[in-house]
């Protein structure tokens, strides 16, 4: 259940950021590059990630996670 719960989490670019140890304005570049699938959510945009394609771009590209 646990797992299920991680794998359909939305997660924000701070969280992302702190996940692969870098800027959030970083993880904002990747995305407008189409490097990192993001989602635009509500009026105002704001950006969110899957849990499984952050892990995905995570195995992908070499990063360490936490």
């Amino acid at each position: 259940m646990e797992v299920q719960r991680r794998n359909s989490r939305m997660l924000t670019t701070t969280e992302v950021a702190h996940l692969l140890h870098v800027h959030p304005n970083t993880v904002r570049h990747w995305a407008n590059k189409g490097l990192l699938p993001v989602y635009r959510l509500g009026i105002r945009g704001d950006r969110r990630f899957k849990w499984e394609e952050v892990e995905n771009f995570i195995k992908s590209n070499g990063h360490k996670s936490q």
